[in-house]
């Protein structure tokens, strides 16, 4: 089963984003993550990374930049069982612009 996010961050708000895509203890199995870059206008910088409290943040992909209209798909494994890891999404702004993203997750 997949999971599906449409991320888009707010024009007036800060200049990143961070969005929880597994919370810890959801008890699911992840294959791989495709990022879609589909803002019309802009590029974003993502950072895809793992997070546990008091153990911290460990990347799976940083300050990747995605172009405009852009796909990365990429494999990894990640299984989040209970009091485990969350996966999150952080999206940058490139200059003023908004940055939306969909996500999969398999």
């Amino acid at each position: 089963m997949a999971k599906y996010f449409n991320i888009t961050g707010d024009s007036a708000a800060a200049a990143e984003l961070t969005r929880e895509l597994l919370a810890p203890g959801d008890n699911f199995r992840a294959n791989y993550i495709s990022l879609a870059n589909v803002h019309a206008d802009t590029k974003c910088t993502v950072d895809v990374y793992i997070e546990k409290f008091a153990s911290g943040k460990f990347y799976i992909l940083k300050n990747v930049e995605l172009p405009i209209g852009a796909t990365l798909v990429h494999r990894f494994t990640f299984d989040n069982g209970i009091d485990e890891y969350g996966l999150y999404l952080k999206l940058t702004k490139s200059a003023s612009e908004t940055p939306a993203v969909d996500v999969i997750l398999k």
